[in-house]
Protein backbone atom coordinates (compact mmCIF):
# COMPACT_ATOMS: atom_id res chain seq x y z
CA UNK A 1 0.00 0.00 0.00
CA UNK A 2 1.09 3.27 -1.21
CA UNK A 3 0.22 4.90 1.57
CA UNK A 4 2.11 2.82 4.29
CA UNK A 5 5.02 4.41 2.82
CA UNK A 6 4.19 8.10 3.83
CA UNK A 7 5.91 9.72 6.52
CA UNK A 8 3.62 9.73 9.87
CA UNK A 9 3.03 13.64 10.04
CA UNK A 10 2.34 13.66 6.39
CA UNK A 11 -0.21 10.61 6.52
CA UNK A 12 -2.19 12.56 9.04
CA UNK A 13 -2.48 16.13 7.32
CA UNK A 14 -2.99 13.92 3.53
CA UNK A 15 -5.75 11.45 5.33
CA UNK A 16 -8.28 12.97 3.09
CA UNK A 17 -6.50 12.91 -0.15
CA UNK A 18 -5.01 9.37 0.66
CA UNK A 19 -8.62 7.59 0.71
CA UNK A 20 -9.83 9.96 -1.71
CA UNK A 21 -10.98 6.91 -5.11
CA UNK A 22 -8.40 8.94 -7.19
CA UNK A 23 -5.43 7.64 -4.82
CA UNK A 24 -6.92 3.67 -5.00
CA UNK A 25 -6.99 4.54 -9.44
CA UNK A 26 -3.48 6.04 -8.97
CA UNK A 27 -1.95 2.50 -6.60
CA UNK A 28 -3.54 0.09 -9.02
CA UNK A 29 -2.00 2.63 -11.93
CA UNK A 30 1.31 1.90 -10.72
CA UNK A 31 0.59 -1.70 -9.98
CA UNK A 32 -0.42 -2.38 -13.89
CA UNK A 33 2.71 -0.81 -14.48
CA UNK A 34 5.00 -2.67 -12.50
CA UNK A 35 3.40 -5.61 -13.62
CA UNK A 36 3.83 -4.55 -17.42
CA UNK A 37 7.93 -4.94 -16.00
CA UNK A 38 7.79 -1.23 -16.84
CA UNK A 39 10.90 0.90 -15.03
CA UNK A 40 9.42 3.52 -12.67
CA UNK A 41 11.39 6.24 -11.34
CA UNK A 42 12.24 7.18 -8.56
CA UNK A 43 12.52 3.59 -7.41
CA UNK A 44 9.92 2.67 -4.93
CA UNK A 45 11.60 3.59 -1.76
CA UNK A 46 12.25 6.79 -2.49
CA UNK A 47 8.49 7.80 -4.03
CA UNK A 48 7.69 9.77 -0.79
CA UNK A 49 11.16 11.03 -0.05
CA UNK A 50 10.20 14.86 -0.04
CA UNK A 51 7.98 13.94 2.64
CA UNK A 52 10.47 11.33 4.53
CA UNK A 53 13.18 13.85 4.44
CA UNK A 54 11.11 17.05 5.45
CA UNK A 55 8.40 15.90 7.83
CA UNK A 56 4.92 18.62 7.80
CA UNK A 57 6.34 20.67 10.50
CA UNK A 58 9.60 21.32 9.54
CA UNK A 59 8.73 22.73 5.84
CA UNK A 60 10.21 26.42 5.64
CA UNK A 61 9.98 26.68 1.97
CA UNK A 62 8.56 24.56 -0.68
CA UNK A 63 10.35 24.49 -4.22
CA UNK A 64 7.57 22.96 -6.59
CA UNK A 65 8.62 21.25 -9.48
CA UNK A 66 7.07 18.57 -12.43
CA UNK A 67 7.63 15.08 -12.54
CA UNK A 68 10.84 13.50 -11.43
CA UNK A 69 13.71 12.44 -13.85
CA UNK A 70 13.46 9.41 -16.13
CA UNK A 71 16.43 8.42 -16.88
CA UNK A 72 18.23 5.11 -15.07
CA UNK A 73 19.97 6.54 -11.61
CA UNK A 74 18.85 10.18 -11.75
CA UNK A 75 15.49 10.91 -9.68
CA UNK A 76 15.45 10.46 -5.61
CA UNK A 77 12.23 11.69 -5.00
CA UNK A 78 13.44 15.24 -4.20
CA UNK A 79 12.43 17.67 -7.19
CA UNK A 80 15.09 19.36 -9.03
CA UNK A 81 17.50 16.58 -6.94
CA UNK A 82 20.00 14.07 -8.63
CA UNK A 83 21.63 11.00 -7.34
CA UNK A 84 25.29 11.48 -6.11
CA UNK A 85 28.18 11.36 -8.93
CA UNK A 86 24.79 12.06 -11.53
CA UNK A 87 25.52 13.97 -14.07
CA UNK A 88 24.08 17.87 -13.18
CA UNK A 89 20.81 18.44 -15.47
CA UNK A 90 20.51 21.74 -16.72
CA UNK A 91 17.80 23.17 -14.85
CA UNK A 92 19.74 22.41 -11.83
CA UNK A 93 23.02 23.97 -13.30
CA UNK A 94 20.96 27.04 -13.76
CA UNK A 95 19.27 27.07 -10.04
CA UNK A 96 22.71 27.16 -9.02
CA UNK A 97 24.40 29.83 -11.21
CA UNK A 98 20.54 32.20 -9.67
CA UNK A 99 21.97 31.48 -6.23
CA UNK A 100 25.41 32.53 -7.29
CA UNK A 101 24.25 35.39 -8.70
CA UNK A 102 22.15 35.96 -5.69
CA UNK A 103 24.27 34.85 -2.56
CA UNK A 104 27.64 36.39 -2.39
CA UNK A 105 30.43 33.71 -1.87
CA UNK A 106 28.41 31.22 -3.07
CA UNK A 107 30.41 28.02 -4.14
CA UNK A 108 28.52 26.20 -6.85
CA UNK A 109 28.72 22.56 -6.00
CA UNK A 110 29.71 19.41 -8.08
CA UNK A 111 26.88 17.05 -6.55
CA UNK A 112 23.31 17.84 -7.67
CA UNK A 113 21.89 15.81 -4.31
CA UNK A 114 19.84 18.55 -2.99
CA UNK A 115 18.97 16.16 0.28
CA UNK A 116 21.10 18.71 2.59
CA UNK A 117 17.89 21.74 1.17
CA UNK A 118 15.28 18.84 2.65
CA UNK A 119 16.47 18.50 6.07
CA UNK A 120 17.16 22.34 6.29
CA UNK A 121 13.23 22.43 5.73
CA UNK A 122 12.73 22.89 1.57
CA UNK A 123 10.06 20.83 0.61
CA UNK A 124 11.39 19.94 -2.57
CA UNK A 125 8.04 18.53 -4.07
CA UNK A 126 7.67 17.74 -7.98
CA UNK A 127 3.43 17.58 -8.75
CA UNK A 128 4.49 14.25 -10.00
CA UNK A 129 6.10 11.60 -7.93
CA UNK A 130 6.44 8.95 -10.61
CA UNK A 131 7.52 8.70 -13.99
CA UNK A 132 8.28 5.79 -16.51
CA UNK A 133 11.66 5.42 -17.85
CA UNK A 134 12.33 7.14 -20.89
CA UNK A 135 8.51 8.74 -20.89
CA UNK A 136 8.63 12.62 -19.69
CA UNK A 137 5.23 13.11 -18.34
CA UNK A 138 3.89 9.90 -18.02
CA UNK A 139 2.69 9.82 -14.91
CA UNK A 140 0.85 12.79 -15.07
CA UNK A 141 -2.98 13.18 -14.44
CA UNK A 142 -2.81 8.99 -13.11
CA UNK A 143 -3.65 11.13 -9.66
CA UNK A 144 -0.58 12.47 -8.30
CA UNK A 145 -1.69 15.96 -9.18
CA UNK A 146 -4.65 15.25 -6.39
CA UNK A 147 -2.50 14.14 -3.69
CA UNK A 148 0.43 17.01 -4.12
CA UNK A 149 -2.14 19.85 -4.17
CA UNK A 150 -3.50 18.71 -1.31
CA UNK A 151 -0.05 18.53 0.55
CA UNK A 152 0.33 22.65 -0.67
CA UNK A 153 -3.30 23.16 0.43
CA UNK A 154 -2.85 21.90 3.99
CA UNK A 155 0.49 23.38 4.15
CA UNK A 156 -1.06 27.04 3.37
CA UNK A 157 -4.17 26.09 5.86
CA UNK A 158 -2.46 24.97 8.80
CA UNK A 159 1.08 26.66 8.45
CA UNK A 160 2.41 30.36 9.06
CA UNK A 161 4.98 32.11 7.46
CA UNK A 162 6.35 29.63 4.73
CA UNK A 163 7.50 30.76 1.38
CA UNK A 164 6.82 29.21 -1.95
CA UNK A 165 8.78 29.58 -4.97
CA UNK A 166 7.28 28.97 -7.94
CA UNK A 167 9.30 28.47 -11.10
CA UNK A 168 7.57 27.97 -14.65
CA UNK A 169 3.64 28.28 -15.62
CA UNK A 170 2.78 24.81 -13.86
CA UNK A 171 4.24 25.30 -11.02
CA UNK A 172 2.59 29.09 -10.75
CA UNK A 173 -0.42 27.66 -11.23
CA UNK A 174 -0.19 26.43 -7.72
CA UNK A 175 -0.62 29.76 -6.56
CA UNK A 176 -4.21 29.75 -6.53
CA UNK A 177 -3.75 27.31 -3.34
CA UNK A 178 -1.73 29.30 -1.24
CA UNK A 179 -2.99 31.99 0.98
CA UNK A 180 -0.67 35.12 0.18
CA UNK A 181 -1.67 36.98 3.33
CA UNK A 182 0.35 35.36 5.59
CA UNK A 183 2.64 32.90 3.20
CA UNK A 184 5.47 34.55 0.81
CA UNK A 185 4.67 33.30 -2.81
CA UNK A 186 7.77 34.32 -5.20
CA UNK A 187 7.30 33.36 -8.65
CA UNK A 188 10.19 33.42 -11.54
CA UNK A 189 10.31 31.31 -15.11
CA UNK A 190 11.39 28.12 -15.24
CA UNK A 191 15.41 27.15 -14.46
CA UNK A 192 15.08 25.15 -17.89
CA UNK A 193 17.85 26.48 -20.92
CA UNK A 194 14.53 27.21 -22.94
CA UNK A 195 13.11 29.81 -20.26
CA UNK A 196 15.82 30.77 -17.45
CA UNK A 197 17.07 33.73 -19.59
CA UNK A 198 13.22 35.29 -19.21
CA UNK A 199 14.44 35.91 -15.85
CA UNK A 200 15.17 33.22 -13.37
CA UNK A 201 18.79 34.36 -13.11
CA UNK A 202 17.90 37.61 -11.38
CA UNK A 203 14.97 36.36 -9.45
CA UNK A 204 16.93 36.52 -5.99
CA UNK A 205 14.58 33.98 -4.56
CA UNK A 206 17.20 32.56 -2.29
CA UNK A 207 18.07 35.82 -0.44
CA UNK A 208 14.38 36.78 -0.59
CA UNK A 209 13.39 33.35 1.17
CA UNK A 210 15.68 33.86 3.89
CA UNK A 211 14.92 37.57 4.47
CA UNK A 212 11.37 36.46 5.27
CA UNK A 213 12.23 33.61 7.33
CA UNK A 214 14.57 36.21 9.50
CA UNK A 215 11.64 38.72 9.63
CA UNK A 216 9.18 36.23 11.14
CA UNK A 217 11.99 34.90 13.75
CA UNK A 218 12.72 31.65 11.38
CA UNK A 219 16.04 29.85 11.27
CA UNK A 220 17.18 30.45 7.12
CA UNK A 221 18.17 27.77 4.75
CA UNK A 222 21.44 27.14 4.03
CA UNK A 223 21.77 26.57 0.68
CA UNK A 224 25.58 26.62 0.45
CA UNK A 225 25.53 22.89 -0.50
CA UNK A 226 29.41 22.13 -0.30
Amino acid sequence: MLEQQIEASWRKELETYILDPSFNKLEEFLLEQLQQHKNIYPPSHQIFEAFTKTPFQKVKAIIIGQDPYHGPKQANGLAFSVNNQMPMPPSLKNIFKAIANDLPGYQIPHNGNLLKWANEGVLLLNTTLTVEEGMAGSHQKKGWEAFTDGAIKELSLKRNKLVFLLWGNEAIEKSKFINTKKHLVLQAPHPSPLAAYRGFFDCHHFSKTNNFLVQNQIEPIDWQLI
